[in-house]
């Protein structure tokens, strides 16, 4: 058994992180990288390390130092078009802690890292003190993308149901965030 190690991205975990995610364009979502989907991933540096409120994590394997898994967060609320309006709307850019990337490679998988990266990316957000909610989309062809999302978080929009586009649209309950906190 070994070991991962969870940790923000600095400069030289970008190569690694960009192979983990153009590896899951690829081959999960069998779109290849698509530049006005995935532009961000081409400058990681400029969208995730730039900025404070926004942040790139990555899962190492501690048997070889290579990075396995990726999450991101930013501050960008979905954008319409694509998006329905009310749902740019609903989770405005300044105030919307999008994750972005949750991926991890196949060989790793099933082993708790999306878990564990969502939970860092959610202390992120908090941390921020500047978010309102946590939003993200997924696709739900990429096998245990839906049912991994569906045991943290609410869907609010069903592309299928209303499009048909293959895209669902879901919240993540952060009480810190809105201030519904239990005592």
């Amino acid at each position: 058994m070994h070991g991962y190690d969870i940790r923000v991205a600095g400069p030289g975990d970008l190569d690694g992180a960009r192979a983990v995610m153009l590896d899951t364009v690829y081959r999960d979502f069998g779109s290849g990288y698509v530049p006005r989907w995935h532009g961000d991933i081409i400058d990681l540096r400029g969208a995730y390390l730039a900025s404070e409120r926004h942040v790139l994590l990555v899962a190492v394997d501690s048997r070889d130092g290579a990075v396995v898994a990726t999450g991101a967060l930013d501050s960008r609320g979905p954008a319409h078009p694509p998006n329905p309006l009310w749902l740019a709307e609903r989770y405005p850019s300044g105030t919307t802690a999008q994750l972005r990337r949750v991926y991890v490679s196949t060989e790793h998988r099933r082993r708790g890292l999306a878990r564990r990266l969502v939970a860092a990316l959610l202390d992120f957000a908090v941390a921020d003190g500047g978010y309102r909610s946590v939003y993200l989309h997924t696709d739900p062809a990429v096998p245990g993308a839906e049912a991994f999302w569906l045991s943290r978080a609410v869907v609010v929009c069903d592309e299928r149901e209303e499009t048909g586009e293959r895209v669902v649209h879901f919240e993540i309950p952060v009480p810190a965030l809105t201030g519904d906190l239990v005592s």
